[in-house]
């Protein structure tokens, strides 16, 4: 934990951005589109989420600079989306988290059970 001094203030900008590149799907494309471009529909394939939710974090992902679209042909129309230079920023701080959650499953785990043994109904 950082010294109070040194504390980040969490801001509403910081939470909605926070919310926008580690939300569950979010995640999942980044972690598909940092191997390699993906067009949508190979995307679906590899992830489990609906059109409707992949085509919603798809564009709040451009948006924010984060992932490119790409049309790569246009007779039949193909896109692909990217990774972005700024995008890839963010696969250390993600590896962070990976790396805790895998360190710390267990203990959450038990946590968990023993919260659930002690709170009535």
């Amino acid at each position: 934990m950082r010294d109070t001094a040194d504390r980040l203030v969490i801001t509403a900008e910081h939470r909605e951005i926070l919310g926008q590149v580690l939300d569950k799907w979010s995640v999942l494309v980044l972690e598909e589109l940092c191997e390699c471009p993906r067009r949508f529909n190979e995307l679906r394939r590899l992830i489990p989420v609906t059109q409707k939710s992949l085509t919603a974090t798809l564009r709040r992902l451009e948006r924010s600079g984060i992932v490119q679209r790409v049309v790569v042909s246009d007779r039949p129309v193909a896109v692909e989306y990217r990774i972005t230079p700024l995008g890839k920023t963010l696969r250390d701080p993600v590896d962070a988290i990976l790396r805790w959650t895998e360190e710390h499953r267990h203990d959450i785990e038990q946590a968990r059970a023993r919260f659930d043994e002690d709170t009535p109904g």
